[in-house]
């Protein structure tokens, strides 16, 4: 059985009703109409627009107040308040600790009261083979990628496309994977190996899932697309081997442009970006395995994760060449529920590049969150700023803080563009351009 998580309401107007989670996800508690959990104002008016964030990967829950006027308490304890003078706007200004959740404990919010309840599912009774060597309690993406060559090298079937490499360098990394550029040692053909490992690793379906998704991302054949040639899974950790790019991220080619790219080549790197995802959302998927074990056929990938960092960009006969890195691969990751817990703590993810649909809805998965990102990279790259301004609470920010107006950053954009990128950024009712097309059909008008 697996692992799910029980909010029951014990007091107050709603006393009986229950919400269930059995998968990784967020909750906004509150009385706007768009938040996840909404509490209506003829329920109870003491809880505030957006109370509090739930970040549930089960059998984990952690709650976070987001500066309601009342406070959230947990067991009696409060764990977050605005002053009582501080206008709601000021909660942007302050970023309360989370709290983790134990089954049996009970949230206040205003006058309803929420009992936890935790199910575990059965943990694997299984231990890595893989004895590498420990760096401030854990084991160093480099020795554990040595060791994982090593055992291809003496003949592991599930690592044969990996055998025959040696590490040359570090590429990147991040707090879950490293990616590294490996040499073949006769032909010496160079691939970047990336290395992941889970937060956590015993709940197969959790793998399996994430397994599923990773053979989707692999059917991605595009030239702006860095390939995925082969992954697997061995002795608790996940090895990625994918095509070799040289090249900077975007973060680090608007910085040695001063951060503002030229209108031409901010809209150039836009465009080819727009290719790919209209070649990713409309692909014919042969398999898609549900969070339940469902296989069935789909259309469309969709990356939801999307920020300069995984945007590489090089000149290649005096053009700029794009390559969208690890498409679809983190989110994936995280939609498993092996990152652990991403919307609070030290892991913040992206914000500065999420419209408020995916905040609110962290399984959203449709186009139009990626076309949003796109606008927001463009923005980036034009500005050198975010969209929205932030300070406090970065998913709070996300929520209150509309984008502000490209041409209050930078009044040098003409304005047939300019509009066109403030209609790519609007969020309300909904994501202006629902596909990449429509948002690549208008910026070629502006050119």
């Amino acid at each position: 059985m697996s692992s799910k998580i029980t909010l029951t309401i014990t007091q107050g107007k709603l006393s009986g009703q229950q919400y269930v989670f059995a998968s990784r996800s967020t909750c906004i508690v509150g009385r706007n109409d768009d938040c996840n959990l909404q509490i209506a104002d003829k329920v109870d008016m003491t809880i505030s627009r957006y109370h509090c964030l739930l970040d549930i990967n089960p059998p984990d829950i952690r709650v976070r107040d987001l500066g309601s006027l009342n406070g959230t308490f947990v067991n009696g304890k409060k764990i977050g308040q605005r002053q009582k003078e501080q206008p709601a706007k000021e909660a942007l200004k302050l970023n309360f600790p989370e709290y983790n959740l134990q089954d049996g404990d009970e949230i206040k919010l205003g006058d309803i009261f929420f009992k936890i309840g935790v199910q575990v599912e059965t943990e694997l009774n299984k231990t890595p083979d893989l004895i590498v060597e420990k760096e401030n309690d854990q084991p160093t993406f480099s020795t554990i990628a040595k060791k994982l060559l090593d055992l291809a090298q003496s003949g592991n079937i599930s690592l044969q496309s990996i055998s025959g490499y040696n590490l040359t360098k570090s590429l990147g990394k991040s707090e879950f994977a490293e990616v590294f550029l490996a040499k073949h040692t006769e032909n010496n053909d160079l691939i970047a190996l990336k290395i992941m490992l889970p937060a956590v690793t015993d709940q197969i379906q959790r793998v399996e899932m994430f397994l599923g998704a990773t053979e989707n991302i692999k059917m991605l054949k595009h030239p702006n697309i860095v390939q995925l040639l082969d992954y697997g899974f061995v002795e608790n950790i996940f090895f990625f081997k994918m095509e070799y790019f040289s090249a900077d991220n975007l973060w680090d080619f608007m910085q040695k442009l001063g951060w503002r790219l030229p209108i031409d080549v901010a809209l150039d790197i836009t465009l080819q970006i727009l290719d790919v995802l209209i070649y990713a959302h409309e692909i014919e998927l042969s398999s898609i395995k549900s969070i339940d074990g469902k296989i069935t056929k789909g259309k469309g990938l969709f990356h939801q994760d999307l920020k300069p960092n995984d945007i590489f960009i090089s000149k290649i006969n005096d053009k700029i060449v794009v390559k969208i890195g690890d498409y679809g691969l983190y989110k994936a990751f995280d939609l498993a529920g092996l990152s652990g817990q991403t919307l609070t703590g030290t892991k913040i993810g992206t914000p500065a590049f999420m419209p408020r649909q995916q905040v609110l809805d962290f399984q959203n998965q449709s186009p139009e969150i990626d076309v949003w990102a796109t606008a927001a990279c463009l923005y980036n790259m034009l500005t050198g700023y975010f969209p929205r301004n932030f300070m406090g609470d970065p998913w709070l920010s996300v929520l209150q803080n509309n984008p502000v107006p490209i041409l209050q950053r930078n009044n040098n954009i003409p304005e047939n563009l300019a509009k066109v990128i403030d209609l790519a950024l609007t969020e309300k009712p909904q994501i202006y351009f629902q596909t990449a097309a429509e948002f690549k059909q208008a910026l070629l008008e502006c050119m």
